[in-house]
Formats: C-alpha cells, structure tokens, sequence
C-alpha cells in the first residue's frame, strides 16, 4: 500500500474538490462498497500503527481506507487543514487532531453523536471525554493523551554518580558534568539536553513548562487574562536561552520531536524532552539506547511557587463535516479509538492511551512501565489556552513561541520581548476574538 503526504492532497483539491482515479491508489483492504482517507501522523510508529487499526476496521467492513500523512509539525498541519475543510472537500474522512483543535475546527467537524451508538464514550478520563464535547455535540474521539516527560540516560547518571534531575537546576548541572566527561572521552557530537526549540506549536509546550514550572502562570488567564509578561516568565525564557550552545546543540532552534529523538537514540544526549511515544522507539531492538534509559516526570522550578510541570497534549479522531460516508466514518474513527486499539497502539508505541483501565493492564505495563506514573503527571499537566482563546489559539501561539523563539535565538531579553508579546495578544483580544 502508498501514502500520499497531505500537501499533495491539499494542492489537488484547490484544483479540484474531487476525487480521482490518480488520488485513490493504494487502498487498504479488498474492493468494497466504499473507500475512506484517513489523515494520520507519520511521527514514529504512527503510521505502521494507524495502517494496522484501518486494515483491521477494512476487513471487518469489506470497505477500504486510505492513509494520507499531514506534516508532522502541528503548526503546518493545522494550517493544511484549515486549507481543505475551508474548501469544504471530501477528500479527507478522518482527520487526526490535537486536543486543541476541536475549538478552531469545530464548525467544520461531524456531530459524532447521531452517528455513534450511546455510552461510545464512557471509559474515557472524565475531562478527556469532555473535552471532545460541545454541549450535546461529539466533535471526535479520543485517541491517545499525552504528558510532555523527561528521558535520561540512566547508564550514565549511574556511572558519575548522578541523580534523576528533581529540578531545573539540578539538571544543568549533570548535564554539564556528563557532557563534559563524554566529550573528554572522545564524542564531540554529545550534548546535555536535546529538547523541541524550533518556532511552532511545539515551542509553546516547551515554554508553558519552563514557565508554569517556574511559577510564571500560563501566558493566557482562564478567565482570558494575558498573563506571560511576569518575572517569573521571563526568567524561565532567559534560562533556556542559556542552554543553547552549552548543554543543547545550537541547531536546536530548529528542532522539532523527531530530531530531538535522533540525537538521544544515537547515544549523543543525557536528557531529552519529549512526548510518550519516543520510549517504545528508544526500546527497540534496533535502538543504541535500548535498555540504557528511562523516564521521570519533568524538573521543576527553584521559586516559592515552582512545580512539576508537563503539558497536555493528546490527539483526537474526528469526522470532516464534508464526508461522503459519515456513518462509515464515524464507525472508522470509533473502531480506531476502542480499548483494544488503544491497548495495542500502548504495547507496540507507548502511546498513552485515554482510558483508565489500560494504566491496569499487565501487558501494557510491562512494555512502558513508566505509563504506571503519567496518570499523576497527566492530573497535573499544564493546558494550553485554547479552550478561552477559542478560534483564535493558533494565532496566540504564534505570538507566544515567536517571542519564545526570539529570546532562545539572542535577539531580545525575556522581560522585554515578553512586554512586546503582552501588547501583541492585548490587540489581538481586543480585535474580539476572545
């Protein structure tokens, strides 16, 4: 079977808002009464992982699915998606979302709920299925949750002696110990702390973890108050600034998941930032680092306020409002965010699944053992601001990471370019979008 990556299919449908011959190649599945396009990350096993569930789904129908790959920054996918739903096309079925995104694509996004049968979304967490709700609405399924954690070599804090990082502080200073040790042993390529800094959605979770762990709130009030100009704020950002160059490489100011985790699994980083599904990669037998590191909940801050903080993220399935087959559709997506799917997607990707149940389960445990902790790491993680900032969040984003990226790049102080941000999203607030 092919995948078409999800900028070809956008440049198609502005021809076009149609299928063709040409788009339908590569079918999961025998011929059948109907054929659906599923948009799935290719981030780690993603892809493998989706094609199973919608091969599995496909010969149990006797219809056929289709996987199409948007890009894997979130900030680039979004805005492809925006292009294709605003197009109102039919290309796409069923689209992978961030749980951020339901509030920016709502009015372009099946009602699950006529089409689903009642109770499909008991035995989710509570706040996780709610989320996907808007009042009586379904606007998609949860598929998996997530908690941004802290990897570590634990073969080399072992051998300097070295505790897992409790706080910020803690983890500079391993980080320059073992960097410095490994270079003298002769690997220049080492770094201390590998995390995401490249200007998108990504640095915006990196930053709301530097900051909430510091005390420094989270950019945006529940109540919409523009809250990231504040010392603690700023004095998170200017940290941060400080790795680049010394303990992370100065190319980390284009990185994103995928090569953060390349430089870790090589054996070329003490501490990484990143999402659950890198363990089960980082665990393969294929993997330098297999069986040489662990994970532990983010450091906090040094401040009276200081905390553990992780953001949340996950990632939902959910129906375009254009589908030609929206009961078939809804089912995909139902068949594809089930227990069982979620309990093998956790064995085979660690990705961690959105029902609490699992967090029980032997098999699931044995092969990320660290999920046993992330249901107290998720209770404490730190939403973004979409759920006040509505349509508007991908917009306060942008500003939010642009002026992240500027003060990790040298360009400006955290103090003065949080200021500069505070008036960005005060005009941006006061143009009514929230």
């Amino acid at each position: 079977m092919t995948t078409i990556p999800l900028q070809d299919r956008v440049r198609r449908t502005a021809r076009r808002l149609a299928l063709t011959a040409g788009l339908i190649a590569g079918t999961i599945g025998p011929a059948a009464a109907a054929n659906l396009t599923v948009a799935c990350s290719a981030l780690g096993t993603e892809s493998d992982l989706c094609r199973e569930a919608a091969q599995a789904w496909a010969d149990e129908t006797g219809n056929t699915v289709e996987i199409v790959h948007p890009p894997n920054a979130a900030s680039e996918q979004l805005a492809l998606y925006q292009q294709l739903l605003a197009a109102e096309s039919p290309d796409i079925d069923v689209l992978q979302l961030d749980v951020v995104w339901p509030g920016i694509l709502g009015d372009h996004l099946l009602d699950l709920a006529p089409h689903l049968p009642d109770g499909t979304l008991d035995g989710h967490f509570p706040a996780t299925a709610d989320s996907v709700r808007s009042g009586d609405a379904i606007l998609a399924l949860p598929w998996f949750t997530d908690a941004a954690v802290l990897y570590y070599r634990s073969d080399l804090l072992a051998e300097h002696g070295l505790d897992v990082p409790e706080t910020w502080d803690d983890l500079e200073a391993a980080a320059a110990v073992v960097q410095a040790a490994e270079r003298a042993a002769g690997n220049d390529r080492f770094w201390g702390f590998v995390w995401q800094g490249r200007a998108y959605e990504g640095l915006t979770c990196n930053a709301l973890e530097w900051v909430a762990s510091e005390g420094g709130g989270t950019f945006i009030g529940p109540d919409g108050s523009i809250t990231l100009d504040n010392p603690a704020a700023a004095r998170a950002l200017d940290r941060a600034a400080g790795w680049v160059g010394t303990l992370s490489p100065p190319g980390i100011l284009t990185y994103a998941e995928e090569d953060a985790r390349a430089v870790f699994q090589s054996g070329d980083a003490l501490f990484m930032r990143n999402w659950p599904y890198a363990y089960a990669l980082g665990q393969s037998p294929d993997s330098p680092i297999a069986g040489s590191f662990d994970v532990a909940p983010l450091p906090r801050g040094a401040g009276p306020e200081a905390r553990h903080a992780a953001t949340l993220g996950g990632q939902h399935l959910a129906v375009s409002a254009y589908t030609r087959h929206p009961d078939l559709a809804a089912d995909l997506a139902r068949f594809m965010t089930s227990e069982a799917v979620q309990r093998e997607r956790a064995i085979a990707g660690s990705f961690a699944p959105t029902r609490p149940a699992l967090y029980e389960d032997a098999a699931v445990l044995e092969a990320a053992p660290f999920l046993a902790f992330l249901p107290a790491t998720l209770r404490e993680a730190v939403a973004r601001p979409a759920a006040v900032t509505g349509t508007a969040y991908n917009e306060a984003s942008a500003i939010v990471y642009g002026a992240v990226h500027d003060v990790l790049s040298g360009n400006a102080d955290g103090a003065a370019r949080l200021a500069e941000a505070h008036g960005d999203l005060m005009q941006l607030s006061r143009g009514g979008r929230w």
